[in-house]
């Protein structure tokens, strides 16, 4: 199995949780926008940090289950972890959180 279908599964079983967690908890676009914003800072500090590591030789990854496409070092498949953080921790936190009584 290659790093890219792997993130591919791991990204869809997340975003279908999310979805789901939404839909139970009633989370709105102000949810989902959080998430958004808080995928694109995971993303830019893992291109940063993940280059920076890749540039100091701390690790190396082999290149046969690697699409090719890189953001500056950093190969794009490592790019779908800090989105699955950003959709996984918020949704399991929304529906572990007790329901709120409104009457």
């Amino acid at each position: 199995m290659t790093y890219a279908l792997l993130a591919v599964v791991v990204v869809a079983a997340c975003l279908a949780l999310a979805v789901a967690a939404s839909v139970a908890r009633g989370l709105g676009p102000r949810w989902w926008a959080l998430i958004a914003v808080t995928a694109a800072v995971l993303v830019v500090l893992t291109i940063v940090f993940d280059s920076l590591m890749i540039a100091a030789d701390l690790f190396r990854y082999g290149d046969g289950a690697l699409l090719g496409p890189r953001v500056w070092l950093t190969p794009v498949e490592d790019l779908a972890w800090p989105v699955v953080a950003a959709l996984l921790l918020p949704s399991l936190w929304a529906l572990a959180a007790p329901k709120e009584n409104t009457g």
